[in-house]
């Protein structure tokens, strides 16, 4: 997996703008690279079929038959929809090598993605995905 940011954002808002769209704790999450604790997000442990979409500008961005239960404490997905959804790219921030996920549409922080863990998916990956970066269309 190597990291790439894409190129400038599709939507494109001022600080202000991202403010004012979202609550402080979004804001915190999506344009400050914040994290919400762990097993307290409302997607955590949901099995609803459906679209995770970008809670910042809804682009659609994991299929709820990409998430799996790592016991992590935040969402996790093998992989985004269609590649081209999220962008990759380095953190160094808290003292550690990591591997930042963002919407491409935006640029939101998302989460991290981790390999090599061992789960038994398709691409050994795990998208760990911040539940306040996240909405969820459900489809029947």
């Amino acid at each position: 997996m190597k990291p790439v940011v894409g190129a400038t954002p599709r939507v494109v808002k001022s600080e202000q703008e991202w403010r004012e769209k979202l609550s402080g704790a979004e804001y915190a999450v999506l344009r400050e690279a914040g994290t919400e604790r762990p097993f307290t997000g409302e997607y955590t442990d949901t099995k609803t079929t459906g679209v995770y979409e970008c809670r910042a500008c809804g682009a659609e961005l994991f299929r709820s038959d990409s998430k799996f239960e790592s016991h992590c404490g935040w969402p996790s997905f093998f992989t985004p929809l269609a590649g081209e959804s999220v962008v990759l790219r380095e953190d160094r921030s808290a003292g550690m090598a990591r591997t930042e996920v963002l919407c491409a549409s935006c640029h939101s922080h998302l989460g991290h993605v981790f390999e090599g863990e061992g789960y038994d998916t398709p691409t050994d990956q795990r998208y760990c995905i911040n539940s306040i970066a996240l909405r969820l269309t459900p489809q029947e």
